[in-house]
């Protein structure tokens, strides 16, 4: 059974917005195992049917634009909701949809993932949406948790050091007017640094980089992690703490498989005890 996070007897609910990967390693899927962890009541939102592994995305179906609206507005209607996660949403107009739902809620606290380059490099994102994230959703967040190519994409800058990370966590936050949490995992240093702008102050959260070829997920998990600290009423700084400290352990006890067929496959595991 995962440990349970929360003592209350009250289970809080928290919502993802995001694509289905088939070998739960990613996306929602990642998300609600998170969820489940922190003794939350997890809710999805589905954008897009991923077919894919740890090792490759052989096809993205997006859903309908308007399903994934009412998704999320019976979800709204239905739950106390205070904070909400968004992930893989696929197109500009699913994009714009979200945005619009919730500048109708700005009670809600949104932890967005701007997903856009899979680990496999394969591209999630379509062109134009970069430009409805930009405009629309990003000045929407609470905070941003981008990895270094998705911060790159969004200022049209490399970011080859830590001292470029620095400067580029407070110039995204400057940006869209919300806090950002820069994952520093592809510097390929010995150890791990992430970095939280926050309030005009910069946190550092550096871990050391453990020798796993799990990596599949881990945006997703962090940054639902990091949702579920604020759905339990921790301050961002002590939810992104609590976060990296579950990420690190689900990368320490990850798992693998042996497949009749390909390579062995890597996972996470979200359900640590």
């Amino acid at each position: 059974m995962p440990r349970r996070i929360n003592k209350s007897p009250v289970i809080i609910p928290v919502m993802t917005i995001a694509g289905s990967d088939c070998s739960s390693g990613a996306g929602l899927q990642a998300d609600l195992k998170t969820f489940q962890h922190f003794g939350l009541h997890g809710l999805t939102a589905v954008t897009c049917i991923v077919s894919e592994t740890a090792h490759v995305v052989r096809r993205i179906d997006p859903v309908e634009p308007s399903m994934v609206e009412d998704q999320i507005r019976l979800m709204l209607g239905s739950f106390p909701l205070s904070v909400v996660k968004t992930g893989m949403l696929g197109s500009a107009e699913h994009v714009r949809r979200v945005a619009a739902i919730f500048r109708e809620h700005p009670q809600i606290r949104l932890v967005i993932d701007p997903v856009m380059v899979a680990s496999t490099g394969a591209s999630l994102l379509e062109p134009d949406a970069v430009k409805a994230y930009k405009t629309e959703l990003l000045p929407l967040a609470c905070v941003m948790t981008p990895n270094l190519p998705e911060a790159e994409t969004l200022l049209g800058e490399k970011i080859t050091s830590l001292a470029e990370m620095e400067k580029a966590s407070q110039k995204l936050s400057q940006t869209y007017g919300c806090a950002i949490l820069l994952k520093g995992g592809h510097l390929g240093e010995a150890a791990c640094t992430d970095l939280l702008f926050h309030d005009g102050k910069l946190h550092s959260f550096t871990s050391p980089r453990l020798d796993t070829p799990a990596s599949h997920g881990t945006g997703c998990t962090l940054a639902a992690a990091v949702a579920s600290g604020l759905a339990l009423g921790k301050s961002l700084t002590d939810s992104v703490a609590v976060a990296k400290d579950y990420l690190d352990e689900c990368l320490a006890t990850s798992y693998s498989f042996f497949p009749p067929t390909g390579k062995k496959i890597h996972a996470l595991n979200q359900g640590t005890v």
